[in-house]
């Protein structure tokens, strides 16, 4: 008898339990309308915990936590499953803020998340804690304030729109062509973000023109690889915190089958990609192969390990590729169900030209992309409903009391749902799920609230670096598409499903028609 044989049988009373527990209850719910599930709370069974809950909403997670910690009084709660978890979740600023800042000590990623992505960020800077988290995170506050990698950034963004990313719309306004705009932007972004960690160039939307030379064809197709092998990574790993059983991906690993043999393969691709460029890169690090990209900036800066240089760069790639394009995304489907707030947008915009007289495509300057407040707000509050990193989990070193009076114990995992914080009435009032760009203005200039009630850009010491670049090419992207085009949703009545990886996508892409928008309508 195989070890795999004996596991799997082992597992299967467990299994028949954890079934008749689903569908009992299950069938007692099977009456209650969608109205009354907001009222129910999370259950716990002797022996299994939560986990017949977990099983059955696994497909509506963001949902149903969002549910049972608005059921709440706290808006947190204890939970355990076999295994050994045992975990707080909470959807409270309160104790956001102590987790993430006040007792910031205590609550580090922790084993268990960084060995889950462990493979494919190995070291790098959203993957591990400690003197390796702090090196790492000095090297990048210095370069990330420095104006030569601003602008660095602002022009790779200048370049990837007006020479790929409008060429490409404009032609399927003309061609009349549906096109799928989470890939465009996914895309774009992972153009842009690798050339700002190593400045190559993969050409993932330039493989999308008709009108490519053949040499930019030849060097797009490995950059397509190389994205579908990070996306697939991404996903894959992002999997294992799903698991019913924890350890299950492990024994998977082990024999190398399912999605453990796909993950593999993917983040064997990625690796061999990053490790070409990194030792290209330090061979020739006399200074004629360094430029102003991330890679340089680390290298320059004495990091000269391959294997950490590779882990640096990967994590900021996760970072870039994956939450503008999934902020953008959302913000489009949201857009285009508020004529209003597009109409608003396309004020600002005429507005704005007209002030500094330039006309209607040219690129816009940093210093127009800050005059954006209406658009900033709008970006801002759907990232409020539809945030690019929706749930985000610690561990807890020593046992402590949060401030809500919560218990947590040595060794458990605490997790903050910021989509489910954009949806608590107690946080945001009564009108917390609706799409209110204005709550974030003043006098028509925008108000950054407090960011442990919206901690989109997460908060405290590990605040995101990059938020700022963020917003530059989230704004520069949407002003220049909503000023030229029209982007009407194809399914418009049919919200996309939420796809959990690391970040949040829509599982079957957004398939949209582009028209060109009149000047009359500027």
């Amino acid at each position: 008898m195989s070890p795999l044989f004996s596991t799997q049988s082992l597992l299967i009373p467990f299994f028949i339990i954890i079934c008749y527990l689903y569908f009992s209850n299950n069938n007692n719910n099977n009456n209650k309308s969608k109205s009354t599930t907001s009222k129910s709370i999370l259950r716990s069974y002797p022996l299994l915990g939560t986990l017949p809950q977990f099983i059955k909403n696994r497909h509506r997670f963001l949902d149903w936590a969002t549910e049972i910690l608005a059921s709440s009084p706290t808006n947190t709660l204890t939970f355990h499953r076999p295994g050994g978890i045992h975990g707080v979740s909470t959807a409270n600023p309160l104790v956001v803020e102590y987790i993430l800042k006040t007792n910031f000590h205590n609550y580090p990623k922790g084993p268990r998340f960084t060995s889950y992505l462990h493979d494919f960020l190995g070291q790098g800077i959203f993957n591990s804690d400690s003197h390796l988290w702090k090196l790492q995170r000095k090297t990048a506050s210095f370069e990330f304030n420095t104006k030569s990698l601003r602008n660095f950034a602002a022009e790779n963004v200048k370049f990837e729109l007006q020479s790929r990313l409008l060429p490409l719309l404009h032609n399927s306004a003309h061609t009349n062509t549906p096109i799928d705009l989470q890939d465009l932007l996914e895309r774009f972004a992972f153009d842009n973000v690798c050339k700002l960690a190593f400045n190559v160039d993969p050409k993932c939307l330039s493989s999308l023109s008709l009108s490519s030379q053949h040499d930019e064809k030849n060097h797009s197709v490995v950059g397509a690889d190389f994205m579908q092998a990070f996306e697939d990574a991404a996903t894959l790993s992002a999997g294992r915190f799903m698991y019913a059983l924890p350890n299950l991906w492990r024994l998977k690993k082990r024999f190398n089958i399912g999605s453990e043999s796909r993950l593999k393969e993917s983040i064997k691709t990625v690796h061999e990609f990053a490790d070409r460029i990194i030792r290209s890169r330090l061979a020739s690090r006399d200074g004629s192969g360094l430029g102003s990209d991330l890679l340089s900036r680390f290298i320059t800066s004495g990091h000269d390990s391959p294997e950490l240089l590779r882990d640096i760069v990967i994590s900021f790639i996760l970072a870039g590729r994956d939450t503008t394009s999934s902020a953008l995304s959302w913000f489009f489907w949201v857009l285009a169900s508020r004529p209003d707030v597009e109409r608003s947008v396309v004020e600002e915009l005429g507005e704005i030209r007209v002030r500094n007289g330039k006309r209607v495509g040219a690129a816009y300057s940093l210093e127009e992309l800050r005059e954006m407040n209406y658009l900033h707000a709008a970006i801002t509050e759907s990232m409020r409903l539809y945030p690019p990193v929706p749930v985000d989990e610690k561990e807890c070193l020593e046992e402590d009391v949060l401030p809500d009076g919560t218990f947590v114990g040595k060794g458990w995992f605490v997790s903050y749902n910021t989509y489910a914080i954009g949806r608590m009435e107690s946080v945001w009032g009564k009108d917390c799920k609706e799409f209110v760009p204005e709550r974030w203005l003043e006098n028509g200039t925008f108000q950054a609230q407090n960011a442990f009630r919206y901690p989109i850009f997460h908060a405290g010491p590990r605040i995101c670096l990059g938020k700022d670049m963020a917003y530059i090419q989230m704004k520069a992207i949407a002003a220049s598409v909503i000023e030229q085009f029209v982007v009407e949703i194809l399914e418009k009545d049919k919200p996309p499903a939420p796809l959990l990886s690391l970040t949040l996508r829509m599982k079957e892409g957004l398939t949209v028609r582009v028209k060109e928008r009149l000047q009359l309508d500027i």
